[in-house]
């Protein structure tokens, strides 16, 4: 054990225990990116960068655990990476399986794969769903898994759910003609909801 590991480790009980779990956020959301970008700083390839980051996933959802955090997503793939060079792509699925199942076979926490699970490569869409099952009674920690997700998809599904269940809910159709605009002007438009940015 390093002297890096024991101070790191020594941090890490130290936060824990500065940790109020009344003030703990119930939903954490953790976009796993910034791999190839460590890799390269820390003299790994990408593969290896990549495969460093999800071998942090189970101490991350261990600390989230200890926090009380009832729900965590973890951005693992989204719909543009989807185009990378199958050289870059390829590996990455299989580390995606390979986290995956692993989380499955530790059988702590139910996983639910999110996402436009139809656009991946089938054995990588099996592995999410088998996931999924054999976590399905799980209690406790809940891990959503998006893989093959897109923002610009995700708000157009949005919108689109929020438009065939207007009637029912009592919207207005003043309120669908907003929300209908708003698709049409907003995400047809590249903008960032997340920043509020355009482009």
């Amino acid at each position: 054990m390093g002297l890096n590991n024991v101070i790191y480790g020594a941090y890490e009980r130290r936060l824990a225990r500065s940790l109020d779990p009344r003030e703990a956020p119930r939903h954490v959301g953790v976009m796993l990116d910034g791999n190839r970008r460590w890799a390269r700083a820390n003299g790994f390839d990408t593969v290896g960068g990549h495969q460093a980051g999800a071998d942090k996933i189970k101490d991350l959802l261990a600390w989230c655990e200890q926090a009380g955090v009832e729900l965590v997503t973890l951005w693992l793939l989204s719909t543009d990476n989807l185009n990378r060079d199958a050289a870059e792509l390829e590996p990455l699925l299989r580390i995606i399986e390979r986290a995956v199942a692993e989380l499955a076979e530790v059988g702590r926490w139910r996983l639910h794969p999110i996402g436009a699970l139809e656009l991946l490569p089938d054995e990588t869409a099996v592995v999410l769903h088998r996931a999924e099952d054999a976590t399905a009674e799980i209690e406790g920690l809940t891990v959503n898994v998006a893989v093959g997700y897109g923002g610009r998809q995700e708000i157009a599904d949005a919108v689109r759910h929020l438009l065939l269940s207007a009637r029912p809910t009592g919207l207005t159709s003043g309120t669908s003609t907003f929300c209908g605009r708003y698709a049409r002007t907003q995400v047809g438009s590249g903008a960032s909801v997340a920043d509020g940015r355009r482009g």
